[in-house]
């Protein structure tokens, strides 16, 4: 953990959406990974630090039965837009998802960012 996140928590929760057949394919195991993932290449972005932004963007990720990532957006805002900008960076800083098994899903993801 570097200097810079000594004095933040950052915190991520998952919860599969139900959305049809598709979420058939977000398994527990699955979708921890996916939060395992994110949550690696999640930041705290300093603008946001020194304003003292804190909150929960939950973002909605559908991804292909290949791993892609087909769409995401964010389904409730964290109330900073610094934050929810980030939320979306870091799903894009990850790249491919392991294949869903059993085909493409949806996923919700909860972002948390919080100063200590």
């Amino acid at each position: 953990m570097t200097v810079r996140f000594r004095n933040l928590l950052i915190g991520l929760t998952a919860a599969t959406m139900v959305a049809g057949a598709a979420n058939a394919a977000a398994t527990p195991e699955w979708t921890a990974r996916i939060r395992q993932m994110i949550a690696s290449k999640q930041d705290y972005p300093n603008a946001a630090q020194m304003r003292g932004d804190e909150g929960t963007a939950k973002v909605k990720l559908d991804v292909s039965d290949d791993g892609s990532v087909a769409a995401v957006s964010i389904v409730q805002p964290s109330g900073s837009s610094l934050l929810d900008k980030e939320a979306l960076a870091a799903i894009k800083r990850v790249g491919n998802f392991p294949a869903p098994p059993g085909g493409a899903a949806s996923v919700v993801i909860p972002l948390t960012w919080k100063l200590q």
